[in-house]
């Protein structure tokens, strides 16, 4: 089971101070099985949603975090992770010597960039805030994950699992946590003026277990062999 525990001191906002911004920040810790090896909680990205912008198209985004980069190069995605503005884009360069074909099947905004040799560069949009699962059509052990943010107010967790998100208007939102080793977490929150401290967030990674994901086409990726690509 996930769990998500709130110990904070909140205070209701008044119309003098509706504008007002404070910080909100916490700790978020893995819960793993002794049996496994311990994984680092840095991996967890926390943000946060308006509510009156739920699930909203961004046909753009400007400034800072609107746009990002993710390498190809030895069969993996170079960083594992990356955050974007939604609305943004992310640029995926080959920097194999070989042909690799980038696609995500998300609801959220599937694409398909087809296939592409080294020393190329293409792009991919991220119209929707959330989790953009990121593949290779030619390498199924390539994955990656894109976190597109409706604002300015997200967080990487650091290594002791402490995050912070300053200067937060007051107002309602969603909460979103993420760990690739978990369900994502979603939690309607109030953030008074004075902000929220003390944010207390467990991540229950015990019944995480891999599996393969589909090709492009929805099917199962042929059986290894020697890279023809």
């Amino acid at each position: 089971m996930r769990h998500l525990a709130f110990a904070c001191i909140l205070a209701g906002a008044t119309a003098s101070t509706a504008r007002a911004q404070g910080e909100v920040s916490g700790q978020i810790t893995l819960l793993e099985a002794k049996s496994t090896a311990k994984h680092d909680v840095s991996g967890a990205v926390v943000y946060l949603e308006p509510v009156s912008k739920r699930g909203a198209r961004f046909d753009r985004a400007t400034g800072e975090y609107s746009n990002a980069s993710i390498d190809m190069r030895n069969r993996e995605f170079v960083p594992h992770t990356a955050i974007v503005r939604a609305g943004g884009s992310v640029e995926f360069p080959n920097s194999d010597p070989f042909s690799h074909n980038v696609f995500s099947n998300t609801s959220l905004g599937a694409f398909d960039l087809g296939l592409y040799r080294r020393g190329q560069t293409r792009a991919a949009t991220f119209p929707r805030a959330g989790v953009y699962s990121i593949y290779c059509n030619i390498h199924s052990a390539m994955v990656s994950f894109v976190i597109a943010v409706p604002t300015k107010d997200f967080a990487r967790a650091n290594t002791d699992g402490k995050f912070a998100m300053p200067a937060v208007a007051a107002g309602s939102y969603l909460l979103h946590v993420w760990h690739e080793r978990t369900p994502e977490i979603v939690e309607e929150v109030e953030v008074p003026a004075t902000g929220l401290r003390t944010l207390a967030i467990t991540l229950d990674t015990r019944s995480f277990a891999a599996s393969a994901h589909l090709n492009k086409f929805g099917k199962p990726y042929a059986p290894t062999r020697a890279d023809r690509y």
